[in-house]
């Protein structure tokens, strides 16, 4: 028998009137994977959490979260759910501890040893007003709420906004122990290298489309670096030509520019031979991945 899926879509669509929200989106998450959602901002995502979520009721198609249909069962979904928005509000006249402590109370718990082992690993000061935190300071308090209960499923949109790079690897972490405790986790984000470094899958949407869903290492086979390679002399142009996945290769005496798609080991090996002084890899945008894909193709839902 299949298991039934931890968030399901069907066929799912909420417009706004003229505007585009989301159309015909169908995806299944299975409990315990950790499931990147990404998109540029504008592309859907939101949109497509506040439907799964019930907040927004869906134009056509069908949400469901541990089997049940969202529509006129969100307050029992909702006990199973940790949520962080990707536009967080909170009472700022609270202290973080306050805070943390009426959620409790709402969920039926007054224990908060958990929620005060998160704080300390995000490094969270749980005892100033809220209004008087920074906005990275209140992204680590929303985090906070999100994964006190150890719910279910969380569903994470751009949860790293405002982090410095070491509260980001610590939230990276954080995500890696609610999978090994068999916990589902939806992370929405418009950055590639922010959810490669904890999903299993990604699905991106592009202007309220889903267009494709794969797994991360499948993803990464198929990114488009573009590479600036500074050498400590001139090189000769035919060394690099009609390497695998090489392609717009420039050659400027001691500087060599291109893109690369799919793995870089023939370029590595070729540049073996020369001495190398710096490397510098361009993160691709969600475009050139999207391109990479439909190249020549026409985008259909996954």
């Amino acid at each position: 028998m299949t298991a039934v899926a931890v968030i399901e879509a069907q066929g799912l669509t909420k417009s706004y009137g003229k505007r585009r929200g989301v159309t015909d989106l169908t995806l299944a998450v299975p409990a315990g994977e950790v499931f990147g959602f990404l998109g540029p901002n504008g592309a859907g995502k939101t949109t497509t959490i506040r439907t799964l979520l019930g907040f927004l009721r869906p134009s056509s198609g069908r949400a469901a979260l541990f089997g049940t249909d969202v529509v006129g069962h969100t307050a029992a979904l909702h006990r199973r759910i940790g949520y962080l928005p990707g536009e967080l509000a909170l009472y700022e006249k609270m202290t973080g501890h306050d805070l943390l402590t009426y959620f409790g109370h709402l969920r039926g718990s007054s224990d908060l040893t958990y929620a005060t082992t998160i704080a300390e690993r995000l490094g969270a000061d749980l005892s100033r007003p809220i209004r008087t935190l920074s906005k990275g300071n209140k992204q680590k308090i929303g985090l906070v709420q999100a994964f006190m209960h150890r719910p279910d499923l969380l569903i994470l949109d751009e949860p790293t906004g405002g982090l410095d790079p070491l509260v980001q690897q610590e939230f990276y972490r954080l995500v890696a122990d609610a999978k090994a405790a068999g916990q589902t986790v939806f992370l929405s984000s418009h950055i590639l290298s922010e959810v490669d470094h904890v999903a299993d899958r990604v699905g991106i949407i592009r202007e309220g489309r889903l267009v494709v869903v794969e797994e991360i290492k499948a993803l990464k086979s198929k990114t488009v670096r573009r590479l600036d390679i500074q050498l400590a002399a001139a090189v000769p142009e035919a060394a690099f030509t009609g390497l695998p996945g090489v392609r717009d290769l420039h050659i400027a005496g001691d500087t060599m520019r291109c893109t690369v798609e799919g793995p870089m080991d023939g370029l590595i090996k070729a540049l073996a031979g020369y001495p190398v002084i710096s490397l510098t890899s361009h993160e691709p945008d969600l475009e050139e991945i999207f391109l990479t894909y439909y190249m020549g193709g026409t985008p259909n839902a996954a």
